[in-house]
């Protein structure tokens, strides 16, 4: 295997240099498109509409009963933590913002520590954020290139206390699991290689020579290698994310499922067929060009904080922006960039002042209402066509560049009235507000999330998004385009690096001719069919590279059941969570470093990479010494399992790349397009772009075109008393990690299990404020409950109610998934809510046991 020009791997002095990093002579002007290279982008998105390889039916749980026929809890403790209501608000970010960061860094890290790790943080001889995938500044990046979730990441990554062997000898999995998961988090730093036993109660410390030759030996003892799942975790990096799939494909099985799956998968499924990439197709800043931005089914102020900067250039720059959303999100209604605290000329406007106006027009849209909108707002936009005649439509594009505009046309204008108004919940008028907006514009973005893609029609909502901005010519081209914001740090890096179980033959293909084994080709098992596997008893062995698959996932008892049924479960992260404390009969908890954490191999200071929303792949290079323990590296992690799993089977020279990552990108640069010469590129400063066909309008879908779709809109009917539940975040928390206890923009303090609620609905149920409710969610006949929540009155659209995940996700079907991508509907449950039972017979037999104990 030939080395890559500028590959320091025989030489060890040139890893992890940083020396040439200099002016990126090439960063992209604002309205520019950046260079992307010549090769083709990877896409690893399906868009086969024949899902799921297990057709199965698993029965719903008892999930209200399951804290009594458990000791170890799979959902957070019912225990109230005290809630305290104040005005939702409607400034995002500003002074708070601020001191939220600083409580968060200094408390866990310490003033030094953390100090350190923020100004390193996002910079370009740094680190990456190990939260949202967010892109940086190609050019200039401020002293402080982080937002409140990315520094309370960052003190979490960053925590100085350890959970070692000790802690695990005093606390049993029983007692962790009645934690919050908050407590759990805060517990500090795991430090040592643990495991649990069968018939053990705790973890106990084990050396990593001898975890090995567990995993070793339970894989190596299966009947097939497709009873093992591999799950990824969208905080790894591009380096380990690339030995993890390797590793699995070269055992023996395409069983890798990964958050994508439970996220972005509906994006991916609506792009490939349209645009030809599963991937968004803008940059940063084409946001800061933009005349138009809509935002869907996000909530930026929250889950993507920096993300309100970019809002902020663009209003600025005279952009007008759209908000879509069921909540009304402070992050959405104004902005103070804690930035302008270090310019005297705006310090005292960014402390006092009213913030810069975020949406121009805000539709509240009812919970999967989005489709219904879009037809709303397109239909109107025909209406205008009619009269100003190549006005409206860009005509040129869609000759030029695309198919199916006639049928995509008709089918919009076939569409009544009085169902977009009844199934969005929004006026024709309003509707019209927001087209007239778009009318005469071209350079239109549209951003969306987890509200469009966990709907059950979110692959035909994108697809209709996607519609929208070819009527309008809105792609390719400086300020326009489609922007999926992911959510983890390298969830878009992970599908990129093969972290897919349907990978095309091209890519199989390419790691054979690299690493002299033939991978296997028949599909893989995704999320949801892998907890279905896992549940029927189909498999043995589940490991997890990061993540908490527990508390992201649907149908939280389900999965709990599926882990209780392997043999054995491997858990590598950072900190503790629950989805560590529901084990197979033997359990290994491996520590790992975080991207702060610097990594040292033998040929020196490593670094890995990551690829943001944007398509950007940068380096991630840690800066703070590690807690004292046992920690390795993820890459040295599964290095170590597959030697010794695979043995002499193996031709892949796995010591190599444990020793020098710049191996590992040699091997990347000669499979996957777009990483060509990477370990050169990856040392410019900002790292470099990946080829990207939509952003300079090549389609490489299967006909070469931009294709129209014509769409379904379904119209589904409710008990009357059945309401719709989406689950959120709330403020202190990123993914399944809880911070604290609080959503201070939504004006909860001291408490997470709660439902917001329309105060009619309540009114009609007798619900009052701060009331106990209990929630049951119906699925095709079968009920799911959970029981003592508290009820808060909220600005949502009647018949509409939220509530946070994790505490919310035992109420998701494994069942219920969106067509095509197999995505969980965590956006679309349908509930009943009523107070709170107190005489539930196992609750009142479960409390006399403990009394007479």
């Amino acid at each position: 295997m030939p080395d890559t020009p500028h590959s320091p791997q025989n030489d060890l002095s040139q890893a992890g240099r940083t020396h040439e990093q200099g002016a990126q002579a090439n960063a992209p002007k604002s309205g520019e498109r950046p260079a992307q290279g010549s090769a083709p982008a990877p896409n690893h998105y399906r868009s086969d509409p024949n899902r799921t390889n297990v057709h199965a039916h698993i029965p719903a749980p008892d999930v209200a009963n399951a804290k009594y026929l458990h000791p170890v809890l799979a959902q957070p403790p019912e225990a109230l933590t005290g809630l305290h209501l104040e005005e939702r608000q409607k400034i995002a970010a500003g002074v708070t913002a601020v001191l939220k960061s600083m409580q968060f860094s200094w408390g866990e890290a310490g003033v030094t520590r953390g100090t350190h790790a923020l100004l390193k943080m996002n910079q370009k001889d740094g680190f990456d954020c190990s939260s949202c995938a967010w892109p940086d500044p190609d050019e200039h990046r401020s002293v402080a290139e982080f937002c409140e979730n990315g520094a309370k990441a960052s003190a979490s990554d960053s925590d100085h206390r350890a959970a070692g062997p000790e802690f695990f000898s005093k606390h049993s999995l029983a007692e962790l699991s009645r934690m919050t998961d908050r407590d759990l988090n805060n517990a500090g730093r795991l430090t040592h290689p643990l495991v649990k036993r069968p018939g053990d109660n705790h973890y106990s410390r084990i050396a990593w020579p001898d975890a090995f030759d567990i995993i070793a030996r339970e894989l190596n003892a299966m009947d097939s290698p497709d009873e093992a799942i591999f799950y990824t975790s969208g905080k790894v990096p591009n380096e380990p994310a690339f030995l993890f799939q390797l590793f699995a494909r070269e055992f023996g099985t395409n069983n890798l499922p990964d958050c994508s799956n439970m996220c972005h998968e509906s994006s991916g499924s609506g792009l490939t067929p349209t645009t030809g990439l599963g991937k968004g197709s803008v940059t940063l800043n084409d946001i800061h060009e933009a005349e138009v931005l809509i935002i869907m089914g996000q909530n930026p102020g929250t889950n993507h904080p920096r993300m309100l900067s970019a809002l902020q250039i663009a209003k600025n720059n005279g952009a007008k922006i759209i908000s879509v959303n069921p909540l009304i999100e402070a992050g959405l209604n104004h902005f103070r960039n804690p930035q302008e605290f270090m310019n005297p000329l705006k310090a005292m406007g960014a402390l006092l002042g009213g913030g810069t106006p975020i949406t121009d027009v805000y539709l509240q849209v009812r919970i999967d209402g989005d489709m219904a909108l879009l037809r709303g707002i397109m239909k109107h936009l025909f209406e205008a066509e009619d009269l100003n005649p190549g006005q409206v439509v860009d005509h040129a594009f869609v000759q030029e560049f695309t198919t199916g505009f006639e049928e995509f046309k008709q089918n919009i204008l076939n569409t009544s009235w009085e169902d977009i108004e009844e199934i969005s919940g929004i006026s024709r008028a309003q509707l019209l507000e927001a087209a007239n907006i778009i009318a005469r514009k071209q350079k239109i973005i549209v951003c969306w999330a987890m509200g469009i893609t966990q709907q059950r029609q979110g692959v035909e909502t994108v697809k209709e998004i996607v519609n929208l901005l070819f009527m309008k010519g809105a792609i390719g081209k400086p300020g326009a385009g489609t922007c999926p914001v992911r959510g983890h740090s390298n969830v878009q890096g992970d599908r990129t690096m093969g972290i897919w179980e349907r990978m095309p033959k091209k890519f199989l293909d390419a790691l054979e001719k690299e690493f002299g084994f033939t991978p296997p080709t028949k599909d893989g098992f995704d999320v949801v069919e892998s907890i279905k596997a896992m549940r029927l008893g189909h498999t043995k062995v589940y490991f997890s590279l990061g993540g908490n698959l527990l508390s992201a996932g649907p149908d939280t008892e389900v999965i709990a059941e599926a882990m209780r049924k392997q043999k054995l479960t491997v858990y590598v992260g950072t900190k503790l969570n629950r989805g560590h404390l529901v084990t197979g009969e033997t359990s290994l908890l491996l520590p790992t470093f975080a991207h702060a954490d610097i990594d040292l191999q033998k040929a020196g200071h490593q670094m890995t990479s990551c690829e943001n929303s944007m398509g950007v792949v940068s380096q991630n290079k840690g800066v703070l010494v590690p807690v004292e323990g046992d920690q390795l590296s993820e890459v040295a992690i599964i290095c170590g399992m597959a030697i010794a799993t695979l043995g002499s089977k193996t031709r892949t020279d796995w010591v190599a790349m444990t020793e020098n990552y710049d191996v590992i990108r040699d091997h990347i640069a000669r499979v996957i397009p777009g990483f060509e010469d990477y370990n050169h590129k990856l040392r410019k400063p900002g790292g470099f772009y990946l080829p990207n066909g939509p952003r300079e309008r090549k389609f490489t879908t299967e006909n070469g075109k931009a294709n129209f779709s014509k769409t379904t809109l379904e119209k589904y009917s409710l008990e009357p008393d059945q309401l719709v539940l989406m689950t959120v975040r709330s403020h202190d928390q990123f993914n399944t990690t809880i911070y604290d206890y609080n959503d201070r923009y939504r004006g909860i303090h001291g408490e997470r299990r709660v439902l917001f609620m329309n105060p009619a609905d309540m009114e009609a149920r007798g619900i009052k404020a701060k009331d106990l409710i209990d929630i049951t969610s119906h699925y095709k006949g079968e009920q799911r409950r959970v029981e003592k929540f508290v009820a808060v009155p909220y600005d949502i659209p009647k018949g509409n109610v939220s509530a946070y995940f994790p505490e919310a996700n035992p109420l998701v079907p494994i069942g219920s998934v969106a067509k095509v991508s197999n995505t969980p509907t965590s956006k679309y449950v349908v509930v009943t809510v009523v107070p709170t039972a107190i005489n539930n017979p196992l609750r009142v037999k479960a409390r006399e046991e403990m009394m007479a104990e």
